[in-house]
């Protein structure tokens, strides 16, 4: 019997978790990156004694911490959504999940929590160097924590470190170091970090930029650039160079999504990489499949295959590939897929049939061909739609594409900041300091189309191949997830302007007096 789905229910429960990772996503990159700005900026203090580098410390400080509550507040109801939105996927996977999130708490939000308050109230109170200590600490910390979170992302992408345990239907952590240290993992950890250090940096450039403007603050505003512009340039060279290690990953783990990237409808041996296009064609339709996607293109040739292999001619399947099969490249059908992944849930209820009549030699059978279809799983609740196993493309492919393009922007943008600063023409260039401001919404838009390309492009799962987004939902009604969507949307937003009112005043006051006066 087939299984029916409410996709109101599916579609809004997605929705609802969007829209909190999204905000959430707001506040998280700058905390991340401004910390180690204001470790950085501190040392420079206690290296130098300068009470100018104190006045400029405690300004950034103040930025992050407005950050950093906020981001706290809309993280906790994030984890909370897996048990009430997303139950069935909470049970299945087991332990996996759980225990980087648990280690986060105790580990890295622990100490977090710990020296934040030295950090912020502790001035005068302990020495120097210990508090020099406690900001590097909470800047650790909070890269820690992100560790976690990914590490349990990355799982997500590519489950690896585990067995399935059919006594109970969960899947059971067998190796936590693989894990750890899954090359999903490690990418996803890498590029994220990388990127929010590269946002924070913007962003102490384009407020600087505007004190610059205004004529005020002006040693502030020119030390704070220089910092953060060293780092910021630093970070994207970083930034870029993790962005090709994971493309490299999501092609060997996840080519459906790798081809959601590209456009890619038809698999080739050398495959262009797309440097600029439009897409044409509708990712729902399974007979628009050839060449002739785009309405426009500018493409590199051999460029993709070489990007994904480190070989021009490798060749690189697209969702017709991957969707029809290929069997010259051995890529299984989706019909094939879908075909084992019906054994094994049926292998699965027979097994459990087998256990309650105590028929060791049917629990044996079921256990084997449960065993040897695990891994498509995910794909026999596809039966009645195997459409769905495609992604939506032209949002994958116009977020992906964005990202990079921003990316390579932001390094171009350090540079030319650098240059300026060496050449002390910065404060007198009023076209880069409007560029300056002009750059914070495009690094949130740059931050926020990464996770869009991440988490787009491996639908329709929420554990690759192994658990689809319309079977991890919880059984609620429709109408309840709407309400506490709109809910949500309107105090998230709220918390958003409360945010941006109380950092816009903070910045229009502009740091405190003391130090060295402006010149």
């Amino acid at each position: 019997m087939t299984e029916t789905f409410d996709y109101s229910l599916i579609d809004w429960s997605r929705a609802q978790f969007a829209l909190t990772a999204m905000y959430h996503w707001m506040f998280v990159p700058l905390t991340l990156g401004l910390g180690f700005i204001v470790a950085i900026m501190e040392s420079i203090y206690v290296k130098t004694g300068d009470p100018e580098w104190k006045r400029i410390t405690k300004f950034w400080m103040t930025i992050f911490g407005i950050n950093f509550a906020i981001g706290v507040a809309t993280g906790i109801i994030l984890e909370f959504e897996f048990g009430t939105n997303w139950s069935n996927y909470s049970w299945f996977v087991g332990d996996i999940f759980g225990a980087p999130l648990a280690i986060e708490g105790i580990m890295a939000f622990f100490l977090e929590s710990t020296f934040i308050a030295v950090m912020f109230f502790g001035w005068n109170k302990v020495s120097k160097r210990f508090h020099l200590i406690s900001t590097w600490l909470v800047a650790f910390g909070a890269s820690l924590s992100a560790l976690w979170i990914l590490v349990a992302n990355a799982w997500m992408q590519l489950p690896v470190g585990m067995r399935f345990n059919p006594e109970t239907a969960r899947n059971e952590m067998v190796h936590f170091w693989d894990i750890l240290f899954s090359p999903m993992a490690v990418s996803k950890f890498t590029h994220t970090i990388a990127s929010s250090y590269l946002l924070a940096a913007i962003v102490v450039i384009g407020i600087s930029s505007w004190f610059l403007l205004k004529k005020r603050h002006l040693v502030f505003a020119k030390r704070s650039i220089v910092v953060a512009a060293v780092f910021g340039l630093i970070t994207s060279f970083f930034t870029i160079l993790t962005g090709d290690y994971s493309a490299k990953v999501v092609a060997r783990h996840q080519p459906m999504k790798f081809a959601a990237f590209e456009g890619l409808y038809v698999g080739q041996r050398g495959a262009p990489l797309i440097a600029l296009g439009i897409v044409s064609s509708s990712p729902d339709d399974p007979d628009n499949v050839n060449a002739k996607d785009f309405v426009f293109k500018l493409e590199i040739p051999n460029f993709l295959s070489y990007m994904a292999f480190q070989d021009v001619n490798a060749f690189i399947p697209g969702i017709k590939d991957l969707m029809e099969g290929n069997e010259e490249h051995g890529i299984k059908s989706a019909a094939e897929k879908i075909a084992r992944g019906k054994l094994a849930i049926d292998a699965l209820a027979e097994y459990k049939a087998a256990k309650t009549a105590g028929d060791e030699t049917k629990l044996a059978e079921a256990q084997i061909i449960l065993e040897e279809n695990f891994q498509y799983f995910g794909y026999g609740y596809f039966v009645d739609d195997p459409t769905r196993l495609v992604p939506n493309v032209p949002i994958t492919f116009y977020s992906f594409h964005l990202m990079v393009a921003l990316g390579m922007w932001f390094l171009v943008f350090f540079a030319i900041v650098l240059l300026l600063v060496y050449k002390n023409m910065l404060s007198r260039s009023k076209f880069w300091l409007i560029i300056g401001i002009v750059n914070i919404p495009l690094a949130y838009l740059a931050s926020q189309s990464g996770w869009v390309t991440a988490e787009m492009g491996r639908q329709p799962w929420v554990i690759q191949d192994l658990m689809p987004t319309m079977v991890a939902v919880s059984r609620l009604d429709a109408n309840a997830v709407i309400t506490t969507f709109i809910l949500f949307a309107v105090i998230f937003t709220a918390l958003l302007i409360a945010e941006l009112s109380i950092m816009f005043k903070t910045i229009k006051t502009g740091p405190k007096q003391g130090g060295n006066q402006d010149v």
